[in-house]
């Protein structure tokens, strides 16, 4: 809750939608724990753009970032984890420049070397980076599954209709609750 508390000014966070974020947080937790007993491999994505660096690309000229502590600049407070869901050792975190986990990322190779088949897609949003990733694992033929609870967007409309088209053709969309049994049976 504590990291709850601090990030609730959606003034503060504007591409976080901090009143559907951390519902959704508190199921990841869940998913977290059951994904470490069940010894699955954890792999987080961090969005990280650094102006200076000059990689922003047409991200910066159609969506851009304001000069804040609180969105995705590399260096910054937005550009973290949020420390309920931080990662451990062991975890692999991957920062990324586009909205898929796969693009520009080691996590094409990284799956096929462990022989890696299902992904379990969780965050925000869901309009941008969870259906760009899930889009791109149905194109590399991995199986994705996307709990609804886990993932949120800025907008209910685009969060249903995001979770709608997932479903009907790349992933499979259910509920943490599932997701939980699903990775408990793999743990037994």
């Amino acid at each position: 809750m504590a990291g709850e508390e601090a990030g609730n000014d959606p003034d503060k966070y504007p591409y976080a939608a901090p009143a559907v974020a951390w519902p959704a947080v508190r199921q990841i937790e869940n998913i977290l724990s059951a994904a470490r007993a069940a010894a699955a491999p954890i792999i987080y994505t961090r969005f990280a753009i650094d102006r200076e660096a000059g990689d922003a690309g047409l991200f910066d000229a159609k969506i851009g970032a304001p000069e804040s502590e609180y969105v995705y600049l590399e260096g910054t407070h937005g550009s973290k984890i949020v420390a309920d869901i931080a990662p451990e050792p062991g975890d692999l975190v991957l920062t990324k420049k586009k909205p898929s986990s796969f693009f520009g990322t080691p996590l094409l190779p990284y799956l096929i070397d462990r022989q890696i088949d299902t992904l379990i897609v969780t965050g925000g949003s869901t309009c941008n980076c969870v259906r760009a990733t899930v889009f791109d694992a149905f194109s590399y033929n991995f199986r994705a599954i996307v709990p609804a609870d886990a993932v949120f967007d800025r907008m209910p409309i685009s969060q249903a209709i995001n979770l709608f088209d997932m479903n009907r053709c790349s992933a499979d969309v259910v509920e943490t609750s599932d997701v939980v049994t699903y990775l408990t049976v793999l743990n037994s």
